[in-house]
């Protein structure tokens, strides 16, 4: 009896050693397969590296790598690596913050009365197309070069120089950029909730009031998540033609447009893979943010 209460356990525990054996194998596999490309990207960046044999057109890695080795450095009287960063992060969550306050109400509005959707779906489909860049003259026109250093008065010194960092045209191009996935995301959940999921809220005697906050809200959940990641995405995206405005002197688009100008190619390409690097690192923080508090709508 005991013999073969014995022989169970340990066939148990090979199989959980085989399902943890196969696990293990399978999640080595996936990481290979992930890291097939940018291992051949990174040989043939370095095999045309080694035929063009010119820095400006293509410089070698470890020029790229040499910079952030030296992050900390002062880099074409810009400061350091992560001092733009921080200032290009700050500004596209002002942005963001915006966008969101005016495209999150309006979106689940318009999911859930169809006068409001009628009023305005048209206006937002015809300017959902125009780049960011597109609206760069008529917001210079509009705001200047002022920014809350200006809005506060804040007089002249480190302080004023810091919030002169953010201008105004700048978080209006960050805050256009989120406020179209957001409000699209908004309207398309709560309008898409199954309709009987209402219809027996309804029967057992649940208000207006009930049905929404307990019913479209919950139900237009996973489409609301996704537009705001979608919308810290597209914000993330405007920063080079934020920082392309007149009267920025720091972040990481305008590190990118500076280092071109100065023909340092190298420095382009440690500042496009920062650009991609922190917008990865947000975008993976809202799937962890997602995971955490909003279980219904992970399902990866």
């Amino acid at each position: 009896m005991n013999e073969g209460i014995e022989n169970v356990k340990n066939i148990q525990k090979k199989r959980e050693n085989r399902q943890i054996v196969n696990s293990m194998n399978e999640k080595l596999k996936r990481v290979f397969i992930s890291i097939i490309v940018p291992i051949l990207f990174l040989c043939i960046w370095t095999i045309a590296a080694k035929k063009i044999d010119n820095p400006i057109i293509l410089p070698h890695i470890s020029q790229v790598l040499d910079n952030f080795r030296h992050a900390t450095n002062d880099f074409i009287g810009l400061g350091s690596i992560p001092k733009n960063i921080l200032v290009s992060l700050v500004r596209v969550l002002l942005g963001y913050v915006i966008g969101v306050i005016i495209a999150l109400p309006l979106g689940i509005l318009m999911g859930y009365k169809e006068n409001i959707s009628l009023l305005f779906s048209t206006f937002i489909n015809i300017f959902r197309p125009v780049p960011a860049l597109g609206w760069v003259p008529l917001i210079l026109a509009w705001f200047g070069v002022a920014s809350l250093a200006t809005l506060f008065k804040i007089p002249y010194g480190p302080k004023q120089v810091f919030f002169d960092n953010f201008k105004f045209a700048m978080i209006f191009i960050i805050g256009i950029g989120t406020f179209f996935p957001v409000v699209s995301g908004a309207a398309f959940g709560v309008k898409n909730v199954p309709n009987t999921l209402i219809e027996s809220a309804k029967v057992l005697g649940a208000s207006n009031k009930d049905i929404f906050f307990k019913i479209l809200l919950p139900g237009a959940g996973p489409n609301i998540v996704n537009g705001l990641r979608g919308g810290l995405g597209s914000a993330w995206g405007c920063l080079v033609a934020a920082e392309m405005l007149p009267g920025s002197l720091s972040g990481v688009g305008y590190m990118i447009t500076h280092a071109y100008e100065l023909a340092r190619t190298d420095l382009v390409i440690t500042g496009i893979i920062c650009i991609g690097l922190v917008g990865a690192l947000l975008d993976y923080i809202f799937i962890l943010v997602e995971r955490k508090h909003f279980v219904w709508v992970s399902r990866r």
